[in-house]
């Protein structure tokens, strides 16, 4: 088995054992020296390796395994995957897709001005945010909400989850405003679940 992560103090560490010449299609993750195989796919034309950590996520005083995984990368495109286990019985805690985050929490309008410029408005969490973007990247183009799903970027921060989440507009994808999303732990659900959402309009350069 081939050595393709490890976290800083080494507890967790994450080993290929099926392999092409595009991608790992198979892993083993190591805790403490157990291990547990895993389907999780990681290519090699990523160009950034798997991110390990130790730490506690759901609050109970014992370190779970995070394993944050970089699953495509282009121009506008920036995606990434993540995966939390627990470290006592090697199984995964389920994390709230950004799909649904955005299905059940964010609704988005975008009108067209006069002048040129996008009418942008924003409800998430039972707030509204209005602002105009400085101008149309696609003037032909229709689009009535925001688009996600380009840049999706998870980092860890004083035991919890954050998600990067910019929404876009045009074909090719321009990124008008961006999503700052923290997650919590629902004990109840086993399973991680939006908690704050920020809303940032994008300054135009």
């Amino acid at each position: 088995m081939k050595l393709i992560g490890s976290s800083k103090d080494e507890q967790v560490k994450l080993y290929a054992i099926k392999e092409t010449k595009d991608a790992i299609e198979r892993v083993t993750l190591d805790i403490n020296g157990r291990a547990k195989d895993f389907d999780w796919s990681i290519s090699h034309h990523s160009g950034t390796k798997p991110q390990l950590f130790y730490t506690d996520l759901t609050g109970d005083g014992k370190e779970e395994a995070v394993i944050i995984i970089q699953t495509g990368r282009g121009t506008g495109l920036d995606n990434y995957e993540i995966h939390v286990v627990n470290s006592d019985n090697l199984s995964e805690i389920k994390i709230q897709r950004y799909e649904d985050i955005v299905a059940e929490h964010i609704e988005s309008r975008i009108s067209k001005n006069d002048d040129g410029t996008l009418a942008i408005t924003v409800n998430s969490q039972g707030q509204e945010k209005n602002f105009n973007y400085d101008y149309d990247p696609a003037p032909d183009y229709h689009q009535d909400e925001l688009a996600f799903g380009g840049v999706v970027i998870y980092t860890l921060d004083n035991h919890k989850i954050k998600l990067s989440l910019p929404g876009s507009v045009g074909i090719s994808p321009t990124y008008v405003c961006d999503f700052n999303i923290t997650y919590t732990f629902d004990k109840a659900d086993n399973e991680f679940i939006v908690d704050q959402i920020e809303v940032k309009p994008v300054e135009v350069r």
